[in-house]
């Protein structure tokens, strides 16, 4: 039997405690209109590499789960310093935490 491939993302809950078998996304759940969650969508996810590789120290994100062509789907990620309430176009980086 296989095991899936783990999941190193700060937003993602397991709980197997006495066969319990309870998976989400912290961060798509508190999106209401958002589509709904799967484990599948892990792989794929953009967010562990946002918060590993961005220059922005307070960054705020938000998750959504879209379909791509009517068939595929995935997360797209919305970001936002926190610190100097500026809209990011990119997550990975913040010009004026860059100034800094």
């Amino acid at each position: 039997m296989s095991q899936p491939k783990p999941v190193l993302c700060r937003y993602y809950y397991a709980d197997y405690h006495r066969g319990r078998a309870t998976e989400e996304c912290r961060l798509i759940k508190r999106n209401p209109d958002s589509r709904p969650w799967n484990r599948s969508l892990c792989d794929t996810c953009p967010v562990p590499d946002i918060l590993l590789h961005t220059n922005c120290k307070e960054i705020a994100l938000e998750a959504t789960v879209v379909k791509k062509w009517g068939v595929l789907e995935r997360v797209e990620v919305y970001a936002i310093c926190a610190k100097h309430f500026i809209e990011l176009e990119d997550p990975m980086y913040c010009p004026l935490c860059a100034e800094e």
